[in-house]
């Protein structure tokens, strides 16, 4: 439908996108979809007739959102309108970070933290590094102006034949809908030019060997214009800043590599600008914030919303133990981020109980700590540990997990009922 709207507008025919044998479909998709996309729709498509069928059904893992999955009901997003009012002329740095830590095999989880490291580490420390060193010991040698190269050392060939491979090896990448590997090869690109730099010291040798400086930074510049290249499907407002920095248009990407040769001796380019700048602590701190703030609100409403389970007698409830224990041990149950191994003295024995709570509480936190115990609990293991009982926990107000005990002086829940349908399951 979305091609015939497009079509009608452009004044185009919309069958030949869908229906022509040499039309090649591919359906990008997420992988609760595989089975209607690779069975159900190619089956409906082939059943019809005129259709073509999918030529590859590329399926994505799921992307979570700080350890939790995404939801757009509840407000646990990244919001793009809003990520640009706070990371204005990055959006570049997102599309890195979306493409490095694409879901291609896995489940990935994007975290503010990550962003922070790949922008700076990798962007700005790997590639910004490499193009702003580059463009200005260019303009400081040569008033800006690309030198003529002298004769090529071992190490020079063998730098522009490693460079001349990569756009096979991108393209290799791209075609099999690997685009994180493929971005990878891009940012192997810029350590390329990096190490050349680091190896060859221009900055050094320009005092001894003036001829060997203007190979050196003709090698170099290579390497840049091949990034303004190379760069352009996945960094697209990097590329053109990067063009217009060495002043050259981007060539079509199915020209050889030879035809890339876009700074050539005598080319004129401008001067340095920093691509990708550094993003601080405070910044991330505030995103951070912003997804709290939803988590907490997002406690106080669930709480508010719980409906009231079915009916029970008093008969029901008097077979429920509950006793005031003490927590004497507890640890984090090995691999398991959520879970917390106790050894809670209810005063009839002592026990081992395992508890979800792990997010909330260190294991030093809650040592002595004086808890409500359910004992009369069926045992349950969990992750090879019997868990013999349950601690009864609820949220305030504000969405705080807190115990259910007798020494508390928070408002909690007015009813037996409703504590314990608010507890932790252990």
């Amino acid at each position: 439908s979305s091609t015939k709207e497009w079509a009608a507008r452009e004044g185009k025919d919309w069958e030949p996108y869908w229906k022509d044998a040499d039309t090649k479909l591919v359906h990008f998709i997420g992988k609760d979809n595989i089975v209607f996309h690779c069975i159900i729709f190619p089956a409906m498509l082939k059943a019809e007739g005129s259709y073509i069928l999918p030529d590859n059904v590329p399926a994505n893992e799921f992307l979570n959102l700080e350890g939790n999955k995404l939801s757009t009901s509840k407000n646990w997003a990244v919001w793009l309108h809003e990520y640009l009012q706070d990371f204005p002329e990055k959006q570049d740095s997102l599309r890195y970070a979306l493409t490095a830590n694409a879901p291609e095999t896995k489940d990935n989880d994007f975290t503010w933290k990550d962003f922070q490291a790949r922008n700076n580490n990798e962007l700005a420390a790997i590639f910004g590094n490499f193009i702003n060193r580059v463009v200005v010991l260019t303009n400081k040698y040569y008033d800006g102006i690309v030198p003529a190269p002298n004769e090529f050392s071992e190490v020079d060939e063998q730098t522009l034949a490693e460079l001349k491979a990569y756009p096979a090896v991108i393209s290799s990448s791209i075609e099999r809908y690997r685009f994180r590997e493929a971005l990878g090869e891009l940012m192997n690109v810029a350590r390329l030019g990096n190490k050349y730099l680091a190896d060859e010291e221009p900055w050094k040798m320009i005092k001894e060997n003036p001829a060997r400086v203007q190979t050196q930074m003709y090698v170099a510049l290579q390497i840049a214009s091949a990034l303004a290249i190379l760069s352009e499907p996945f960094l697209p407002f990097t590329s053109a800043k990067l063009c217009s920095i060495l002043q050259v248009k981007v060539n079509n990407w199915n020209l050889e590599f030879e035809n890339w040769n876009l700074t050539k001796p005598g080319h004129q380019i401008g001067q340095a600008e920093i691509l990708f700048a550094q993003i601080e602590d405070a910044e991330i701190q505030k995103q951070l914030d912003k997804l709290e703030a939803t988590k907490t609100a997002n406690q106080v409403e669930n709480a508010k919303a719980e409906p009231q389970k079915e009916i029970i007698t008093f008969e029901d409830f008097a077979k429920v133990d509950i006793r005031i224990g003490t927590i004497i041990e507890a640890e984090k149950m090995p691999k398991a981020n959520k879970l917390l191994v106790l050894k809670v003295d209810t005063g009839i024995d002592v026990r081992t109980i395992v508890s979800g709570i792990a997010e909330h509480f260190t294991p030093e936190e809650v040592i002595g700590k004086r808890v409500t115990v359910l004992v009369n609990l069926a045992p349950r293991a969990l992750r090879g540990v019997e868990s013999e009982g349950m601690l009864l926990l609820t949220n305030t107000a504000e969405g705080k997990l807190v115990f259910v005990n007798p020494d508390t002086s928070t408002s909690l829940s007015t009813s037996s009922e409703g504590v314990i349908n608010g507890a932790m399951i252990s």
